[in-house]
């Protein structure tokens, strides 16, 4: 339940702190003294968008902050998932907004992301204003209250993740139809294609080892003259003597003064080094030019192979080798899938079989469940609404099968309804009076309330169309609703309301220097019997209004 409520710089509201209790509570004021401002602050809270317009003018920033008390409402999961701190009684949720247009939220004082406001919010407080009026005509609002009322959740679940897989299903099958329609358009194209392609036999690297042989046959005989001079220059001919000859003739002239220097051992050792290496130098390069091949046949296919590669390379507009061998991969999965492409549709044809069967199952099991929610749906909306003052109410929920299965099952639902004795039931948007359309959202809600955990329900002026006795069994609808360890709260214009609920809060304007300001009080049992009478009689306050103030009090009290 709401337990504490503070407000700081928001629209009207300078400075504001409330406590609320359990039970059936009210508030009353005069229009335009601000109920709607409060409802908008407790939106923030809830993860409603932030507006900088909301900052009080002069102000930097607004901060709304709201103590809840969750004991006994099963929310440990919530702050657990979220990583929030949660002591299994008090959660304590702020909102900062700065004329900068900065926002920030804080959960239990942990940062928030607004997502997570939103969802903590909508666990905490459902905020009924009369524009919700509006959801009775709506399809899946009228899904939602049966399917809450039928306790469902589990096979709903259980069919939308049926509803999931059967889509998936459907919709792999329907890639690989197009995916196979435009390859058989392409399948001559593909074939010939991949004929080409496989005849390069490509493979990684391929591509750098012929560009080297090319190079190599190109200049073949460049190779091998510079290989021979090499040779020569270490060797020698017969008529000039090489590097080899005259590093044997050096070593020669050292080994003779070795016995008489023995320090010239070391440059012997190092000249005879040198000798050893370069002759095996020269014995390489002779070997390497014989190697090298004067080649034109095999330089005529290297130069063949590189000009196709080129060429498909162009053709298939890719810059790499890579890239052409993962287009032949690509068209000869193509082509598998043409080759295979009976059994693949078959087993992809057969899952969705399967899968829309599975569906159907689940569906039709979700609609049992819904089809007996109905029958306690019709018979707790009549016995609701009877005392409201509809003595002779109609109230059906027609299920209907859908063509096709939707998101949300197999049927389509209609809430119809006739106010009037053997009168024809119609769709109850169009025939519900704006007074009859507050009294069955009225019911809706309390039917709702007894399946839902919501430890907090705030109504504004539900009692919009109603006056008189009903208005009071609409207040009686709603205190019975806080009876049972809920918070409800009624924002109300009517007396017969506001003198049954346990606690009376009064919202008000006042100005002053700075400004007007809107201001809440609760009341005392006095000031309560001062308010309903001014909400009887108006501005002027006459005796008779006071008697009648007192005695709707006193007979709250007996009620």
């Amino acid at each position: 339940m709401l337990h504490s409520l503070s407000i700081q710089n928001y629209a009207l509201i300078s400075s504001l702190d409330i406590s609320f209790e359990r039970g059936f509570s009210v508030i009353t004021g005069e229009t335009g003294a601000g109920k709607s401002i409060l409802l908008g602050a407790i939106g923030l809270l809830l993860g409603q968008r932030a507006d900088t317009k909301a900052i009080k003018p002069g102000a930097s920033r607004c901060i709304i902050e709201a103590e809840f008390d969750l004991t006994g409402c099963g929310m440990e999961s919530f702050f657990e998932e979220n990583d929030l701190d949660f002591d299994g009684h008090n959660c304590i949720i702020r909102r900062e907004l700065t004329s900068t247009g900065k926002s920030r939220a804080f959960i239990n004082d942990t940062p928030a992301q607004v997502t997570a406001l939103r969802a903590l919010g909508n666990q905490l407080i459902d905020i009924h204003s009369q524009h919700q009026n509006l959801l009775l005509g709506q399809e899946d609002f009228q899904m939602k209250v049966l399917d809450i009322v039928a306790h469902d959740q589990q096979q709903l679940q259980a069919y939308h993740d049926a509803f999931t897989a059967y889509h998936t299903a459907c919709r792999q099958l329907s890639d690989v139809e197009s995916a196979l329609a435009r390859s058989r358009d392409d399948e001559d194209y593909l074939r010939f294609q991949l004929q080409q392609l496989d005849e390069l036999q490509l493979q990684e690297g391929r591509q750098a080892e012929m560009e080297q042989e090319e190079q190599m046959l190109s200049h073949a005989e460049d190779i091998r003259e510079a290989l021979w001079n090499a040779e020569q220059q270490l060797q020698g001919n017969d008529a000039v003597a090489g590097v080899l000859d005259a590093l044997r003739s050096a070593e020669r002239s050292m080994e003779s003064i070795c016995e008489m220097m023995p320090e010239a051992d070391e440059l012997t050792e190092r000249i005879s080094s040198c000798h050893i290496e370069l002759k095996d130098i020269a014995r390489e390069l002779s070997a390497l030019g014989n190697r090298v091949n004067i080649d034109p046949e095999r330089l005529e296919t290297v130069n063949a192979w590189l000009s196709n590669l080129y060429s498909a390379m162009q053709k298939h507009h890719v810059a790499t080798e890579e890239a052409l061998i993962e287009l032949t991969s690509d068209f000869r999965k193509r082509l598998e899938l043409i080759d295979n492409s009976d059994e693949q549709l078959k087993q992809l044809q057969q899952r969705c079989e399967e899968m829309r069967k599975t569906l159907l199952e689940c569906g039709a099991a979700l609609s049992k469940q819904r089809q007996q929610a109905a029958l306690q749906v019709e018979k707790q909306m009549r016995e609701q609404l009877i005392p409201l003052g509809i003595p002779h109410v109609q109230f059906k929920v027609e299920i209907q099968s859908r063509k096709e299965p939707s998101a949300q099952g197999l049927d389509q639902v209609r809430f119809l309804f006739s106010a009037n004795k053997n009168g024809v039931l119609q769709d109850i948007s169009d025939v519900a009076s704006g007074g009859e359309i507050a009294r069955v959202m009225l019911s809706l809600k309390a039917l709702i309330s007894q399946e839902v955990k919501q430890p907090t329900i705030i109504f504004d002026e539900i009692d919009t169309g109603v006056s008189g006795q009903i208005a009071e069994r609409m207040a009686l609808m709603m205190k019975e609703m806080g009876s049972h360890g809920r918070q409800v709260i009624s924002i109300t214009h009517l007396p017969q309301i506001a003198a049954l609920g346990g606690q009376h809060y009064r919202v008000y304007k006042e100005d002053d220097a700075d400004g007007t300001s809107s201001h809440i009080l609760q009341l005392t049992q006095e000031e309560r019997v001062t308010e309903l009478a001014h909400m009887l009689s108006g501005s002027e306050l006459t005796p008779a209004a006071i008697e009648n103030a007192k005695a709707l009090l006193g007979h709250a009290i007996k009620t």
